[in-house]
């Protein structure tokens, strides 16, 4: 039998309107990634658009394909990788100059 445990830190915050929910999710150095439940699908977008994070998943926890892109933002990321962004996260491109 196989057993997949989940540990997270979770915040759960009261707010008052999406304004100070934005302040408050980008107020860290941080921002690997988020989530929004909610059942306006505008309001997600408005809010996703305006948080500083790599990934939002909304009304979801973690679904991904591995061809779109992951990776934090700030002091989280280190760039993205997954799909086409794989071949820019581990590659490094390079000037060779030599004359002849």
């Amino acid at each position: 039998m196989e057993v997949i445990l989940y540990a997270a830190n979770v915040s759960v915050l009261r707010f008052h309107d999406e304004a100070e929910v934005i302040r408050l999710a980008n107020d860290t150095t941080y921002g690997l990634a988020g989530f929004i439940w909610t059942q306006d699908v505008n309001r997600a977008l408005r809010v996703s658009s305006a948080v500083k994070a790599g990934m939002i998943w909304v009304n979801s926890f973690f679904l991904r394909d591995l061809r779109t892109p992951f990776g934090g933002a700030r002091e989280s990321g280190l760039g993205r990788e997954g799909g086409r962004y794989s071949l820019e996260f581990y590659t490094e491109p390079k000037f060779v100059c030599v004359p002849y």
